[in-house]
């Protein structure tokens, strides 16, 4: 008795194979779940598990512990980072401070800047990465409420960003 899944001849699994492709397409690139931060609070869509890691910087003259929350999808990083300033005062400077530090960590270059006013400020820039400088886009978003600032970025390779997946990403932010 025949194999009913493979048949003799030049394409004997044809229809194994076509199975297996059409699995396959159903298997989410993207696993969407929703993330809740601490111990700065926020909640956030991300596109797979995250992992979360907390250090010592120096954001515009205040010395703070800023939590990082990211997950990774093909070569394309979705991150939070959110830290507590001592005082409101300085949310400006803090955020200029992120925004530097992010261009400066890929060398990057203004393509496009929007907001600040009532609204969070937008980024986009374009940067290289070490040691194979390859070309990144950078898509950013800074708020701030009360003493607490927050950058929600998107990086990668601009081949691989998604504009639909990173505006799922933005929508979703919500500062507590």
């Amino acid at each position: 008795m025949q194999n009913f899944l493979c048949f003799p001849g030049r394409w004997p699994c044809l229809p194994l194979v076509a199975l297996a492709l059409l699995l396959a397409a159903c298997s989410p690139k993207f696993d969407w779940r929703q993330v809740r931060g601490t111990p700065v609070p926020f909640e956030v869509l991300l596109p797979a598990k995250p992992a979360s890691v907390t250090r010592p910087v120096e954001l515009g003259g205040s010395k703070v512990d800023m939590t990082m929350t990211a997950a990774e999808v093909d070569g394309v990083t979705f991150a939070v980072g959110a830290a507590t300033l001592p005082d409101a005062a300085t949310v400006p400077a803090a955020l200029a401070s992120m925004k530097a530090g992010l261009l400066r960590n890929i060398n990057g270059s203004i393509r496009r800047e929007a907001g600040a006013g009532a609204g969070p400020l937008e980024l986009e820039a374009t940067g290289t990465r070490a040691p194979d400088a390859s070309e990144l886009l950078l898509l950013a978003r800074f708020f701030a409420k009360d003493a607490r600032v927050y950058q929600v970025v998107v990086l990668g390779p601009s081949s691989r960003l998604a504009r639909d997946e990173a505006d799922t990403f933005f929508s979703s932010f919500k500062p507590n």
